[in-house]
């Protein structure tokens, strides 16, 4: 693993934990969060443990994992300085965010809840971060200014039981804005896939989430519900993010200060 990986996974790794402590200690005991089972149209399978309690909401989180490991030991498409650290990064939040949201099912707990509605911010800030750094080079502050105003965003919550869903909105809003941008000046035909599939998915991961309790009435969602197929898509949006931004990371063209990726 390269250097700027293993920088790139200390500093999720820091900022994760940064994130826990400042949930454990209370700092958002104020948000509204759903918390408990029926919240989910998938039955809880009786003499299981609580980790297995609804196996296949439980068990979709390993695909974050396998996901986070794929993208992790994938060379970087392109050389330069900064490439690797990007994909390692936002393969690092994969890694984390799959435990986290299995143990919000698991436990049902208000804190597990509240942690990963705020790690789901930042991922979503991080396409747009590489977008900046396809137009403006490796400027890690930059990087880091992105990353600490989406994770603030998160106070919204504090202000309005909708103010999660405010946040998240405007961060899928800028992501797609800021990939429509870069689609336009580096992108190719297979980029344009990559980005349709990734919005679409965006949108059945929204769609199928509200939907859960809806699509059970019928027999395709009794089983494997709303809920498992938009974490399904889920997994899809970071997928397709990931070809999406490492294709761009391809571009031979110069950016407008003179430099190459």
């Amino acid at each position: 693993m390269q250097p700027e990986s293993r920088q790139a996974l200390l500093h999720v790794a820091v900022a994760s934990c940064l994130c826990a402590a400042a949930v454990s200690v209370g700092v958002f005991d104020g948000v509204a969060v759903q918390v408990g089972y029926e919240h989910y149209a998938e039955v809880r399978v009786a003499g299981l443990p609580a980790f297995l309690a609804m196996p296949f909401n439980s068990l979709v989180n390993l695909a974050y994992v396998l996901l986070g490991v794929h993208w992790l030991w994938r060379e970087a498409d392109a050389p330069g300085r900064g490439a690797g650290y990007l994909k390692a990064a936002f393969a690092g939040m994969a890694l984390v965010y799959g435990p986290v949201q299995w143990l919000r099912i698991g436990t049902q707990a208000r804190p597990a809840a509240v942690l990963d509605q705020w790690l789901t911010l930042p991922i979503f800030a991080w396409p747009v971060a590489w977008c900046l750094y396809l137009d403006r080079g490796w400027e890690p502050w930059l990087l880091l200014s992105v990353e600490s105003l989406s994770l603030c965003s998160y106070s919204l919550a504090l202000l309005h039981p909708r103010g999660f869903d405010v946040a998240l909105g405007a961060h899928m809003a800028a992501a797609v804005g800021q990939a429509l941008r870069a689609q336009g000046r580096y992108g190719s035909a297979a980029s344009a896939a990559y980005l349709a599939l990734g919005v679409l998915s965006c949108l059945g991961f929204v769609v199928l989430k509200l939907c859960d309790h809806q699509l059970a009435q019928w027999r395709l969602f009794q089983r494997l519900t709303g809920h498992f197929w938009s974490k399904v898509c889920d997994v899809l949006q970071f997928h397709f993010a990931f070809l999406f931004l490492t294709t761009l990371n391809t571009c031979q063209r110069p950016c407008p200060e003179g430099k190459m990726h």
